[in-house]
């Protein structure tokens, strides 16, 4: 029999992050243990409130499967018992974990995917002003790749004022659906001129059309608009790429189905996550081998970690650290 337990845990941010929607202080995720013959398995969700998602919600989505999976609920009847979302995604990586021990063998054995033994992150400059904003980036310019966050009015100031302080460095920006369609000409012709990479989710998620009328100088990939299989076919014509987040998808299982698929139809894929710790990054990681970016700096941007975390240095990550699924 398989044992459920999940609690809520918070984890203080180092400073403030901030985006468009607002600013945290902490890292609120839920933590989930499922065991079976004496093996723990281990998942870690972030509800999301954007979704319409809150932390006690859902723990209680998780805990009302207790009875389900006390009688044989298994990973793959999972995927229909609840929909793509940060409660499914947690206990999909729990298993995922529980089922890798159990097995004495990995999680990407078991699911076929290849890892770099180096993997390149990108380094989040919160929401700010220009000055802000330029200040944070020279004092992580030893980073490999920054990504800006963006909110609308004065974008173009704070582009050009980030590019001013790392003329060397590599650039991509997260709109995090903040930019006007009047703007989006302007604002894309900016990121070409200015060596940007890519641009993240600039128009809001259900207003995003536009996207297929316009030029696009820089890449567009898509974050907010994508979540799992079911959201790709909407994405055509509108975005070159997009931002995989388990939270999103509800778990490794569809976020790999949703690598696989998207790489048929020839778009690039960046790796994502919400702000969370280790245990969140590492399930997550498995992708990085099929990623063009990978985006998993949330432990970098916490006080501090859970212990034995993922080891983190110059902006990379080392992926034979076993921290998840070994």
């Amino acid at each position: 029999m398989t044992q459920l337990a999940a609690a809520i845990e918070r984890f203080p941010i180092a400073g403030t992050f901030t985006i468009s929607r607002g600013s945290k202080h902490e890292a609120v995720v839920v933590h989930v243990t499922l065991t079976r013959d004496g093996v723990t398995g281990h998942g870690e969700c972030v509800p999301y409130a954007r979704y319409g998602e809150t932390p006690k919600g859902v723990l209680t989505a998780i805990l009302s499967l207790a009875p389900a999976i006390a009688a044989g609920l298994d990973r793959q009847a999972l995927q229909s018992a609840l929909p793509p979302g940060a409660a499914r995604n947690a206990l999909d990586c729990a298993f995922w974990d529980l089922d890798a021990k159990l097995a004495s063998a990995s999680v990407a054995a078991l699911a076929g995917l290849e890892v770099p033994p180096l993997v390149t992150t990108a380094y989040t400059i919160s929401l700010g002003t220009p000055e802000a904003v330029a200040e944070a980036a020279s004092k992580a310019a030893a980073y490999p790749l920054l990504k800006l966050k963006l909110g609308g009015a004065g974008d173009r100031e704070r582009l050009a004022a980030v590019r001013a302080a790392v003329p060397q460095a590599r650039l991509i920006v997260d709109a995090n659906e903040a930019w006007a369609a009047e703007d989006l000409a302007a604002n894309l012709s900016a990121c070409r001129d200015l060596g940007i990479e890519l641009v993240e989710q600039p128009l809001p998620a259900g207003a995003d059309a536009p996207l297929g009328t316009l030029p696009h100088p820089v890449p567009i990939y898509a974050d907010e608009s994508i979540h799992g299989l079911a959201s790709l076919d909407a994405l055509a014509g509108r975005y070159e790429a997009i931002n995989i987040k388990l939270d999103k998808t509800g778990g490794l299982t569809e976020a790999i189905g949703l690598a696989r698929r998207a790489r048929e139809r020839d778009m690039k894929l960046m790796v994502g996550c919400m702000v969370g710790t280790s245990l969140s990054m590492a399930p997550a990681l498995l992708l990085s081998g099929l990623a063009d970016w990978v985006d998993l700096d949330g432990p970098l941007l916490l006080q501090e970690d859970r212990p034995e975390g993922l080891r983190y240095a110059g902006g990379r990550i080392d992926t034979s650290i076993a921290v998840w699924g070994r």
